[in-house]
């Protein structure tokens, strides 16, 4: 489908706009909160509420405000944890409500975009309870309220019944929408969320939120000789980055490959530094911590090689590269294997087993990846542009209702 891009309104014209974005593990909530920012500045005064980490040089789009909030995220076991020196999560969890309800004050949006909750962040419930509950008082002055809902749930907890339907209570009392960043296609609401009582909000589907068409079509085509490697936000990446150290030399020699390695921003200091150690004496192998374009990156390569979270996905979608996938699905976590099924099926990827990733089995699939094609891209990549005209029009349609009950 080719871009749709609304056309920008002046600053005066533009409804404010408040985005909450917690991301917890890695980087995928952000850079996909990030890019939805940068769709929707050009219809509303957009004031993003940030969480998590916020990696050094990230680019912020143009006319996108962001709140660094007392950065919190989850350990391996999901408990909460203070990414935010000299602070304990004790303090941040008493500070940070009463940051959101500035927010909303000072801000005084039209818009409220939650990203995930119900459906997810439950840890959370401290300070977006109390926010939920504030907007709910402004009675006729309340905001319009959506849920930023990413392609494919998590679908494997101890208690999934239970979860989902708390979650549909909770969208059922707050929410006025739940905007899922799919192609119906592709996904639906309903393939990973059941819940007991029927969720009544309403389900809009905006296209997946994928990079910007033009700017990835500015990327030379010439592809290089080599395979990158790249382990999303880097916390859980360890795997993936030592099983490409031991595949490098194989693909070298056999392929004529050189390998640049992305340990991402989040990487232990340990995983980095012996990654790097090894590139210092090691003839076409690079690692770094970042790039600023990954999927231009990646259209400059012969293979990638990566989990897939949902950025990820997006990134090998628009670049067309032939790319290798292992998974992340450690504890309950399925989103990404079942994300990685359906791409394959799709004929756009080749998944492989995290339980078997060595560097022996990861050289085997790059190099049988390297000579398979890759089948033409069929989904609505245009969600960042979709997601702000959806928006628009609903506000458009609640200022309408109020003017005619008035």
């Amino acid at each position: 489908m080719p871009p749709v891009k609304e056309p920008c309104v002046t600053t005066a014209d533009r409804p404010r706009l408040l985005f909450y974005c917690q991301h917890a593990v890695g980087l995928g909530h952000l850079a996909r909160s990030l890019a939805l920012a940068d769709g929707l500045a050009r219809q509303f005064d957009v004031l993003l509420l940030n969480g998590g980490r916020m990696p050094s040089g990230t680019r912020i789009p143009d006319g996108v405000q962001v709140l660094n909030l007392p950065a919190l995220g989850h350990d391996e076991v999901f408990d909460l944890v203070s990414h935010e020196p000299g602070m304990t999560v004790d303090e941040i969890v008493a500070m940070r409500p009463g940051m959101l309800l500035a927010a909303l004050r000072d801000h005084r949006p039209e818009v409220v975009l939650v990203e995930l909750f119900p459906f997810g962040r439950k840890k959370f419930r401290f300070e977006l309870l109390p926010f939920l509950d504030a907007i709910d008082g402004l009675g006729a002055a309340r905001p319009l309220v959506a849920c930023s809902l990413r392609d494919i749930l998590v679908g494997s907890r101890r208690d999934q019944a239970g979860h989902d339907e708390k979650a549909s209570r909770l969208a059922n009392r707050y929410f006025d929408a739940v905007l899922m960043h799919a192609d119906p296609a592709f996904a639906r609401l309903s393939e990973s969320f059941a819940p007991a009582t029927a969720l009544e909000v309403p389900v809009h589907y905006t296209g997946f939120v994928a990079p910007e068409a033009a700017a990835v079509d500015a990327v030379a085509v010439e592809r290089e000789r080599r395979v990158i490697v790249s382990a999303g936000g880097g916390s859980v990446g360890g795997p993936l980055v030592r099983a490409a150290l031991a595949a490098q030399r194989r693909l070298r020699t056999e392929a004529g490959l050189a390998t640049t390695i992305i340990t991402g921003p989040f990487a232990p200091d340990e995983v980095f530094a012996g990654a790097a150690a090894v590139a210092a004496v090691t003839e076409s192998l690079t690692v770094l911590r970042h790039v600023p374009d990954l999927c231009g990156e990646m259209r400059r390569s012969a293979v990638t090689v990566s989990q897939c979270g949902y950025n990820t996905a997006m990134d090998i979608l628009r670049a067309g590269t032939p790319a290798v996938v292992v998974p992340y699905a450690e504890g309950r976590e399925d989103e990404q294997r079942r994300r990685v099924e359906r791409l394959e099926r799709l004929g756009v990827l080749k998944g492989m087993d995290p339980g078997v990733l060595d560097g022996t089995t990861l050289a085997d699939a790059v190099l049988e990846r390297l000579s398979s094609p890759v089948a033409p891209v069929m989904l609505d990549l245009e969600g960042r542009h979709h997601t702000a005209r959806i928006l628009r029009d609903l506000v458009a349609a609640r200022a309408s209702s109020v003017g005619a009950a008035g």
